[in-house]
């Protein structure tokens, strides 16, 4: 767990790392203690993967459904599409959130326009309390058919069944947009996580009262924007991305500041890398994503997540071919070299081998066993017939393949060519393969921030209070007036404006941002695109053919429909540049044997960034050590240091 305190009088900023542990909360109240933090903190934003390992643990509640009568199958029936046509072994799906049992009718019906056809029978919304209670759900998900038109009728549920179950959900309030799958599935998942989250925000705000912390506390949300307590609670989906979208936030920061406008950013961690595309400055953001194969709607930055970290394992398939994640020996008990019981041979353990780690330094409260590392990595290399360093920086390698396969994905797969962009790493151990996966990409640059070992909890710093809102509304742009769309957009951000009151911030300081989910009449498929206060139905539709030319090099003069409007209400940081990284004493040039892949081993010069002199290049191989990370300069690049202290690594 990764801390960061910045003093707003200039001061060093103080860092640290602590262990993680069982209970996330606990790891932030050691790490805040071991800042000295106290009474005297300002505020405070978290940045976290508990949502996330908790969807992909199973770990969520016992969740019960209530839907429209006829309706109980929606997500059983789900979509029908498949990912890969052709494959046989793919395995089946997985099974529903909610299972059958759990899933309950109610008389009443709503069409798609919000006109009540069949009104809501409340008696036996009063017996489903009953069964509910019954079944021991934790949490009851409400989704009634075109209830994004007319939410009367969930709402009427909720009030009734709020008395007897303490965590209830409406589809109204989570995702008020059509499509029935989609919408049913958000809205169960989030219900899932509702008490575990609430359960997780009560121990950490009571254990910062204890601490005799009253700094206001803010969550990172997947938007990249920060959010108070009371908004998580009630869309704990939305720190679904919390973790990564820290550091992409600060990575479009950092490349404002050195005119890096079109990049890739790179964040390894001890479990997964995390990838993401930066275009024309701003970061690229989605309404849906997938989770263990099926749909969650959130806005959310476009990262994509593989399981490759510094604790991935490396291990062998039933056909003998050697593998590398998504398995992970996280921190307890760690790689072998954290000497805590782990016996696996894990990516941190190759890079101890090659010699890119130094087993004399002591991080986040460890120092490195290379002895543990190398039996690790040996009793792998007999099995293959390879030498220790060779099955090292065979592991290395393929985790290498696999972070090349994610930055295609969102780069050469989204029309993007990159040898026209830069690639930003940071994290414990991205610095180690940017240079590496630079090469192979064809990037002609690699931009390592300071602070990038903690470079998540930088971006909490710099993030911006931030909430969305959408809603489904059908418009044909020709045909209707603009207040057909206008009206709703207003409303969305009257309601955003209030909810930033609530939070004491004036709307003068909120910046709002309106866009609609646009295509031709009759496609199944929507592309959003920004709008601005009081355009008509022929300027949108101009803006649609322009986003639809760019997306899929063609357009057409058939009729423009809309089908959902969006706001983004903005509240800057009032952080705008990261924190200066204090000078580190000079240790003086020193030297470590390292092995690259195919060269072998070298003597390799070894430096603090500091001690790179500002617009020197220094020629690789070379290993510069930073406070938390560590940077390798592979053979045929080299390094520079300029005067925002940023590392550029550039050649082969």
């Amino acid at each position: 767990t990764d801390l960061i305190a910045h003093r707003r009088d200039g001061a060093a900023p103080r860092v640290r790392k602590v262990l993680t542990t069982r209970d996330p909360s606990r790891a932030l109240l050691d790490g805040l203690h071991a800042l000295r933090a106290g009474p005297d903190l300002a505020r405070l934003t978290y940045g976290t993967t508990v949502v996330t390992n908790a969807l992909l643990e199973g770990r969520g509640a016992r969740v019960g459904l209530v839907t429209t009568r006829g309706f109980r199958d929606v997500l059983e029936i789900a979509r029908q599409q498949r990912d890969h046509l052709y494959r046989l072994d793919v395995p089946g799906r997985t099974p529903p959130v909610v299972p059958r049992a759990l899933r309950f009718e109610v008389t009443e019906r709503i069409d798609h326009q919000g006109r009540v056809l069949e009104p809501l029978n409340e008696a036996e919304v009063a017996g489903l309390a009953g069964a509910l209670r019954q079944a021991g759900v934790d949490a009851v998900a409400v989704s009634l058919l075109h209830a994004y038109a007319n939410p009367a009728h969930e709402r009427r549920i909720g009030a009734l069944l709020a008395p007897y179950i303490p965590h209830v959900c409406l589809s109204s309030n989570v995702n008020p947009e059509f499509r029935e799958y989609e919408r049913t599935h958000t809205t169960c998942v989030n219900a899932q996580l509702m008490p575990l989250v609430d359960r997780y925000l009560d121990d950490l705000v009571g254990g910062l009262t204890e601490a005799g912390i009253r700094a206001p506390l803010h969550v990172m949300q997947s938007s990249g924007g920060m959010a108070a307590p009371g908004r998580i609670r009630e869309r704990p989906l939305a720190m679904l991305m919390s973790g990564p979208a820290g550091g992409v936030a600060a990575a479009r920061a950092v490349g404002a500041r050195a005119g890096v406008t079109d990049a890739v950013t790179l964040d390894m961690g001890g479990t997964s890398t995390d990838v993401c595309l930066i275009r024309d400055g701003d970061v690229e953001t989605v309404s849906e994503r997938r989770i263990l194969g099926q749909p969650v709607r959130l806005r959310s930055l476009a990262v994509e997540s593989i399981g490759a970290g510094g604790g991935s394992i490396a291990w062998s398939d039933r056909g003998g071919a050697l593998r590398v994640g998504p398995q992970s020996a996280g921190a307890d008990p760690g790689p072998a070299c954290y000497g805590r019981g782990g016996e696996q041979a894990t990516v941190t353990d190759a890079y101890v081998v090659l010699g890119f780690l130094n087993p004399e330094e002591e991080v986040g409260g460890l120092r490195l066993d290379p002895d543990r590392a190398s039996v690790a990595i040996e009793s792998l290399a007999a099995r293959y017939g390879l030498t220790m360093p060779e099955a090292a920086a065979g592991i290395v390698e393929i985790a290498n393949a696999a972070m090349l396969r994610a930055i295609r994905l969102v780069s050469l797969q989204r029309g993007f060519d990159p040898r026209r962009l830069t690639l930003i790493a940071y994290g414990g151990a991205g610095p180690i393969h940017a240079g590496r996966l630079a090469g192979l990409a064809g990037m002609p640059r690699v931009l390592i921030p300071a602070h990038s070992g903690v470079f998540s909890a930088c971006g909490c710093l710099l993030a911006d209070l931030r909430y969305d809102a959408a809603r489904t509304v059908r418009a044909q742009l020709a045909r209707d007036a603009p207040d057909v769309w206008e009206t709703p957009l207003r409303e969305l951000e009257a309601e955003l404006l209030a909810r930033f009151s609530e939070d004491g911030v004036p709307p003068d300081d909120v910046t709002l941002q309106r866009s609609m989910d646009l295509r031709y009449l009759g496609q199944n498929y929507e592309i959003e695109v920004p709008v601005a206060p009081g355009l008509d139905g022929e300027a949108i539709g101009r803006r649609f053919s322009q986003a639809h030319r760019r997306e899929y090099e063609y357009a057409t003069e058939e009729p423009v429909e809309g089908v959902t409007v969006r706001v983004t209400a903005v509240a800057p940081s009032h952080e705008t540049v990261l924190p200066p990284v204090p000078a580190a004493p000079r240790r003086g040039l020193k030297t470590r044997r390292a092995f690259f892949h195919p060269a072998g081993w070298a003597e390799v010069p070894v430096c603090g960034r500091h001690e790179l002199d500002v617009g020197a290049p220094r020629s690789g191989p070379a290993i510069v050590e930073d406070e938390w990370s560590t940077v390798v300069v592979y053979p045929g690049q080299t390094a520079r240091r300029d005067a925002m202290d940023l590392l550029w690594i550039e050649g082969a």
